[in-house]
């Protein structure tokens, strides 16, 4: 396994409806992140379509083995390294889409994760997701979720429980929101000494207006790197050593009760409003 390397984060503007457009652009910063010798580059939530094109869902969603994840494959093969985003995912019952993210290596499709917490009017378009796997990789094991799941603190601690070394939010994030994006991100890593890659969008999409500030963020939730309004790229060095330190200088996983812990959530969720 590789402890130590270069993670990219790509924050990047889409052309509504335009897959041609946005995968250019795409591979364009891919290759700019692998330039900067990034083993793990992860792009914005449904960065091939735009976000905004609730009226061109299914004829823009796509199985994960279609087009767009064969030519992130065929990059993923060619310069060993790895790319996680998020697209629409048509289902397997007809009519069905799912926000889902994925995680590509040199081997092909490792996994995806459909989106559980769905935002406001996405309750519409997608289909809810039901679990939080994690998966073993060359880099560690990566956890995978999307853009208002950061603000579930839930989904990583189910993660973290189950190994995981770094979490990736592909997102489109609304700036309306920033402050919850700003205290989340570095929430999440800290509370369970994780790595957290957040891919945020950036620019206009109809009445959305997305708040950028891609991060990546340090097991003891500090700033690595944060991107700020314009697109381009970030990269930071991820060094997994820096988890088990931050883990036993603030041991939360060791010392949670988590028979108690899950008992208590499931009877809280039978009540929520």
């Amino acid at each position: 396994m590789i402890t130590r390397y270069k993670v990219g984060v790509i924050q990047m503007s889409c052309y509504l409806g335009d897959k041609a457009k946005n995968m250019e652009k795409a591979i364009l910063y891919i290759k700019e992140a692998v330039a900067k010798e990034a083993k793990l580059i992860v792009l914005p939530e449904l960065f091939s379509t735009g976000y905004n094109v609730e009226e061109l869902d299914l004829s823009l969603a796509e199985y994960v083995n279609d087009e767009t994840l064969q030519k992130l494959g065929n990059i993923s093969k060619e310069n060993d390294v790895y790319i996680a985003g998020a697209i629409i995912e048509k289902g397997d019952e007809r009519g069905t889409l799912f926000d889902t993210a994925f995680l590509i290596g040199p081997e092909g499709l490792i996994g995806k994760h459909r989106k559980v917490h769905l935002w406001n009017k996405e309750k519409t378009r997608f289909l809810k997701g039901d679990e939080y796997t994690v998966f073993q990789t060359r880099l560690g094991k990566i956890g995978l979720q999307i853009c208002y799941e950061i603000g579930f603190p839930e989904g990583a601690r189910i993660q973290s429980l189950k190994g995981a070394d770094l979490v990736l939010y592909p997102s489109a994030f609304g700036s309306p929101r920033l402050y919850a994006w700003e205290i989340a991100t570095r929430a999440r890593a800290l509370e369970n000494g994780i790595y957290v890659i957040a891919a945020n969008r950036v620019g206009v999409e109809k009445d959305i207006i997305f708040a950028a500030q891609s991060k990546i963020i340090s097991p003891n939730g500090s700033i690595l790197v944060s991107a700020g309004e314009e697109e381009g790229v970030i990269i930071a060095d991820v060094d997994l050593s820096q988890i088990t330190k931050q883990r036993m200088a603030i041991p939360y996983l060791q010392d949670i009760e988590q028979i108690k812990i899950l008992n208590s959530l499931t009877e809280c969720l039978a009540y929520r409003i």
